[in-house]
């Protein structure tokens, strides 16, 4: 497991922050050292969309001990209005209301707590529009 401060650290996971490539325009999330569409290696940040559409989901009926207590939950992969794709939760909704094309909107939400000292772990969720 990461420590809480390292992963507290990712811009990523609290901001939804992505890479731009300077030169072909590509999104990269999470941010990568080399564009994986041109192989340039200048990037500007951007924040990526808010909202998107479920391309596939699933519901975990068997949840690993991080999220036991949560099970069932749905999981999707999502695709921001930025054109990427995001695989993370679809809260707050019954598995029979999940479907393919449906928008979503991304919040800010309790993933987990870590190990015996009970570390809140926060990130990205998705719920149904």
């Amino acid at each position: 497991m990461p420590s809480p401060r390292y992963t507290r650290e990712i811009p990523q996971r609290y901001r939804l922050e992505a890479a731009k490539c300077r030169q072909c325009g590509e999104i990269s999330f999470p941010p990568r050292l080399i564009c994986a569409g041109c192989g340039a290696r200048e990037f500007e940040k951007t924040r990526l969309s808010d909202y998107g559409k479920i391309i596939t989901y699933t519901t975990i009926r068997v949840a690993p001990v991080q999220f036991a207590t949560q099970s069932p939950y749905n999981v999707a992969v999502v695709e921001s209005d930025n054109g990427v794709r995001i695989t993370t939760q679809v809260v707050d909704c019954k598995p029979e209301d999940l479907k393919i094309g449906k928008k979503v909107k991304f919040v800010f939400r309790k993933l987990y707590e870590e190990g015996h000292t009970g570390i809140i772990c926060y990130g990205y969720k998705a719920i149904l529009v």
